[in-house]
């Protein structure tokens, strides 16, 4: 089979004209940017009484590699599309962090992709560098305050807000600013953060129109004066000229499948860090014009799918018909803690042999996330992503234990077969969200920001408990007396286990939650823990993805997968 790349390369794409009519747009509703790219005029947006079928794609705990949420999200719209509905996909776009580190690109695989798969997954319309600039225009704006007569009394040691890049640098995840002479700046301790981590990005994501976003950057909390009090963006007047940086980034992009479906690529957050969704404006845009939504919530559903239920959906008020749980053949095998998978290395051989019984060890892990889905109300599918190298009993393990618990379950083959190689899946979603969705949210904003935090580790994790650290504890006290107890909370931890610890397999249980530190982001409304030794400016790897990418000398891009 051709690689992603070669395959995305080599496909007809629809003018996009064309696209944006199958989702009523006029021509004058489009920005073009290039020929298969287009920003969509927040004008084409309405209020409508009647809206499409809203899907969420989840998944189990994925290994290093992965295990198919966006070639899922792409195929069963690729899928709807063949079965004659007018469906959309919804993603998030790439951060070049993980498409030049481990990950690889973002667009998909196979024969579901979205394209231009290098448009998608470098620049696309420069919404990534209009966030960095909007973060780091701040960051600037601050260290200036303070070189000039520091009025609003900032307390430098109290400063959260860094600064940001969009790649992968663990060189500066601690780092010295306003070092030389005296006309240099304060010195002070500051980090980056990767932009995808951005507040600003997540306020991007949850911003309903122009006047929300500005309304939201101006509640950005930089630190603290001497008295304790939050100095914000408003206070520092940044906010403004923000909002101008991040004016046309508001406005989705539009792209399309390898099949012709409309594909609106819309921010970045990290899943494992922030919220992990897409914006809530693209998500209406595809609401209001196609009669199904597919969209993708980051990693599992401890993390992206938790955080679209008691963050996004709190936000936007929309309620998903139904979620679909990718897993593979691989991931529970890994779960079943016989095997260890690396990301850029082969699958160990013995993990491709037929073994029902190192498949059904790791079924707690589908478990959790079922129930996870399950508690929030949303009716569940299992979408089992199968590879070339699994075998029908491996599939038939899955399929009996999916029935068991009364969840609708299919195979599905999008990756090598496209639309039509996810028709049952098709099929089973669709029955899904004529069930009824019932949404319910793991706490209640009413709850002390504690009791949020416990409910998400012991509800949502598995953990027995929360263990703070002095400061943590601390830090939620201040909140709360300062007039945030009633924001949401998340926290950020690891995608690769439920736990804090990456090397936990399964659905452990009895362990207890270590937050280090509490971090406020009033700007996109909620507070966040950090877990364990959760790094908020990943590295790279031994030998990231970036090694082999290169440019011929007709400028076609190689390497990039």
């Amino acid at each position: 089979m051709p690689s992603d790349l070669e395959i995305a390369q080599g496909a007809t794409l629809r003018p996009m004209t064309e696209v944006g009519a199958l989702l009523g747009l006029d021509a004058d509703e489009l920005e073009p940017f290039g020929r298969h790219a287009a920003k969509v005029e927040l004008s084409a947006l309405h209020e409508s009484t009647t809206r499409g079928r809203y899907v969420v794609v989840t998944a189990v705990t994925p290994t290093p590699l992965g295990e198919g949420k966006t070639t899922t999200t792409v195929g069963l719209t690729e899928g709807c599309g063949l079965a004659g509905l007018r469906a959309t996909a919804v993603l998030r776009q790439p951060s070049l962090g993980p498409v030049f580190g481990i990950k690889g690109g973002a667009a998909g695989a196979g024969l579901a992709q979205v394209v231009p798969m290098e448009a998608m997954n470098l620049h696309l319309t420069g919404d990534f560098h209009a966030v960095t600039a909007a973060h780091n225009l701040l960051a600037a704006m601050v260290d200036n305050h303070l070189q000039h007569g520091n009025a609003l009394g900032i307390e430098p040691h109290s400063i959260t807000w860094g600064r940001v890049l969009d790649m992968n640098d663990r060189a500066l995840r601690n780092i010295v600013v306003g070092l030389g002479g005296r006309l240099d700046g304060v010195p002070r301790q500051s980090r980056f953060d990767i932009t995808a981590a951005s507040e600003v990005m997540t306020i991007l994501s949850l911003s309903a129109s122009i006047g929300d976003l500005r309304a939201r950057l101006g509640r950005i909390v930089v630190g603290f004066d001497r008295d304790g009090q939050p100095v914000t963006a408003e206070d520092l007047h940044a906010a403004g000229a923000m909002a101008v940086l991040l004016k046309d980034a508001l406005r989705p992009n539009l792209l399309q499948t390898l099949e012709g479906q409309p594909a609106l690529i819309h921010c970045g957050p990290f899943g494992n860090i922030a919220t992990g969704n897409s914006s809530i404006l693209a998500d209406r845009l595809g609401l209001q014009r196609s009669d199904i939504v597919i969209t993708e919530a980051g990693f599992g559903a401890d993390l992206g799918f938790e955080r679209f239920v008691n963050v996004k959906c709190r936000t936007s008020g929309l309620t998903p018909d139904a979620a679909v749980v990718v897993v593979t053949v691989r991931a529970l095998k890994v779960h079943s803690g016989r095997f260890t998978v690396s990301a850029g290395k082969p699958l160990p051989p013995e993990m491709l042999e037929e073994s029902p019984g190192d498949v059904a060890a790791g079924l707690a892990n589908l478990a959790h996330h079922l129930d996870i889905v399950a508690a929030a109300g949303v009716p569940a599918v299992v979408a089992i992503n199968a590879f070339p190298d699994d075998h029908p009993s491996e599939h038939a393990v899955i399929e009996r234990f999916a029935h068991q618990r009364g969840v609708r379950v299919a195979i599905t083959r999008h990756v090598a077969e496209g639309g039509v190689g996810a028709q049952d899946l098709v099929r089973e979603v669709l029955a899904a969200t004529q069930e009824g969705s019932h949404l319910r949210y793991t706490y209640d904003l009413e709850d002390a920001l504690e009791v949020k935090l416990r409910k998400l580790a012991t509800l949502v994790y598995g953990a027995a408990d929360v263990e703070l650290t002095p400061a943590a504890a601390a830090d939620l006290r201040r909140f709360a007396a300062l007039g945030y107890a009633g924001l949401p909370v998340l926290v950020a931890k690891t995608h690769l286990s439920t736990t804090a610890t990456p090397v936990d397999r399964g659905a452990p249980t009895g362990w207890v939650l270590p937050i280090r530190e509490v971090r406020l982001a009033a700007g996109a409304g909620y507070v966040y823990a950090l877990a364990g030794q959760m790094q908020t400016m990943p590295g790279l790897g031994a030998h990231p993805a970036a090694e082999r990418m290169d440019l011929t000398d007709e400028g076609r891009i190689v390497g990039l997968f």
